[in-house]
């Protein structure tokens, strides 16, 4: 690991001074993503800002909505009773990525700026656009399993990794920051980027842009919403592909549904083309098939990935049929 500064901020606007002042700086909180990418030397800042002390540790339930500090632990945001009885789909993704003791340390905050997990980007001797802009994408002509298949380009065709951004994306959560031009809320859908020809830039934040929380609107149906990950072992994998899904039905007609998918694009993959489709549709396997298959109509998957197409089709299926009480 090379040698860096460290440094103690006295709170949120010395933080964000000291990384306006400082190009190469970076935020330090948990470090559970951060301080691997530093010993690979992927990441090399000078400056380390410690801001774990700085931003809430606190969820607070309101009436239209629950705010969660950025410095929640994954753990104690899966294990929350509000979050457990308004949003089981969040509890369940949390759970659902890493291992408890990642989970005891890493925060609300730097689980949405974790980055991807493509081996290409973690290894300094292939060429990664992310990593270093204008090399080349390794995985386009390499290992193609784990990558994308919706919204990649020419220049990257890497994942996001998180489990608990999916849920946040289907659940309409806005992310609030506090920056160099002062604060500012932007919805989670609009947060993390589609690479285009900058996958360098994993998200619309600034240099020194801190997340200091994450509200979570109100949702009634939420309550009734699932999280499903396929991975290639039972703990501690990053999806294939993910599901996150609320459902509201009656008469067995869909009256309202928040979908979204993860490991199969560069960022959390709000699926807004199948909720289209679902709105005031039949409640039925086939509805949702239809559904499935007009948003996957856009998938670009390469030769080593096209299992992920037939894979997020049955999985939207599966999680949709149970939890609209329609037999498969």
């Amino acid at each position: 690991m090379r040698p860096f500064r460290y440094q103690h901020a006295p709170d949120i606007g010395s933080a964000v001074s000291a990384l306006a002042e400082a190009p190469e700086a970076a935020y330090l909180a948990g470090g559970t993503n951060l301080v691997d990418l530093m010993k690979l030397e992927v990441e090399v800042p000078d400056l380390l800002v410690d801001v774990r002390q700085l931003t809430s540790d606190r969820i607070e339930a309101h009436p239209d909505f629950v705010r969660i500090g950025a410095a929640v632990t994954n753990s104690a945001l899966a294990a929350d009773p509000v979050i457990r009885r308004r949003f089981p789909v969040l509890s369940q993704a949390v759970l659902a990525g890493a291992s408890g003791q990642l989970r005891n340390l890493a925060t609300t905050g730097g689980n949405l700026l974790q980055r991807t997990r493509c081996p290409y980007f973690q290894d300094l001797n292939t060429p990664c656009n992310k990593r270093e802009p204008g090399t080349g994408c390794s995985a386009r002509e390499g290992f193609q399993r784990d990558h994308a298949v919706l919204g990649a380009s020419e220049a990257c065709i890497a994942t996001h990794p998180s489990d608990m951004a999916v849920a946040l994306a289907a659940l309409d959560a806005v992310v609030n920051t506090e920056g160099p031009r002062g604060p500012r809320a932007i919805p989670l859908v609009d947060l993390h980027r589609l690479p285009g020809d900058e996958p360098e830039r994993d998200t619309v934040l600034e240099h020194g842009e801190l997340i200091t929380s994450v509200d979570v609107p109100q949702l009634d149906f939420a309550t009734n919403s699932r999280y499903r990950k396929a991975r290639d072992r039972a703990s501690f994998a990053f999806a294939l592909v993910s599901v996150a899904a609320a459902v509201d039905t009656a008469d067995g007609v869909v009256r309202d549904v928040r979908l979204a998918l993860g490991g199969v694009a560069h960022k959390p993959w709000r699926a807004t083309e199948a909720e289209a489709v679902l709105r005031g549709a039949e409640a039925s396997v086939e509805g949702f098939r239809r559904a499935a298959d007009a948003e996957l109509a856009g998938a670009r998957p390469l030769p080593g990935n096209e299992f992920k197409v037939p894979l997020a089709r049955n999985m939207i299926v599966s999680v949709l049929s149970e939890l609209s009480g329609v037999p498969r």
